[in-house]
């Protein structure tokens, strides 16, 4: 049971560290716009990190926040690997969260029925 829950404990570690890192300022990158870390899931033998984030913007500041995540992987991998104390440095990939727009979506379709039913 200890080794479905140690990729937990450690996705935890990562997320803080990274969010640390966007909280300081670490990513000087002007393509990285403002983004919120959601989560990291990584693999059952820690050696790939994948943190989802979220951000508000259009198709395009997505794109040029993906790019400026992405050349910024080894940086992020090191730091990380510092901060969380692991023997083995995981890959780090950025996967973009679309799931609070989606939430939205929804939210704003309940709220369209409930106006056009009289509730």
């Amino acid at each position: 049971m200890a080794t479905k829950i140690r990729p937990e404990r450690v996705g935890q570690e990562i997320q803080a560290a990274v969010a640390d890192m966007l909280i300081r300022g670490d990513l000087h990158d002007p393509r990285i716009g403002y983004i919120t870390i959601t989560g990291v899931k990584v693999s059952p033998d820690l050696r790939v990190a994948r943190i989802y984030y979220s951000m508000i913007g259009t198709e395009e500041e997505k794109a040029k926040t993906q790019a400026g995540l992405d050349a910024a992987k080894g940086y992020v991998r090191r730091e990380v690997t510092s901060k969380v104390k692991l023997r083995v440095s995981p890959e780090v990939f950025f996967t973009f969260d679309g799931s609070l727009e989606e939430g939205d979506k929804i939210e704003r379709l309940i709220k369209e029925v409930k106006a056009k039913e009289g509730w």
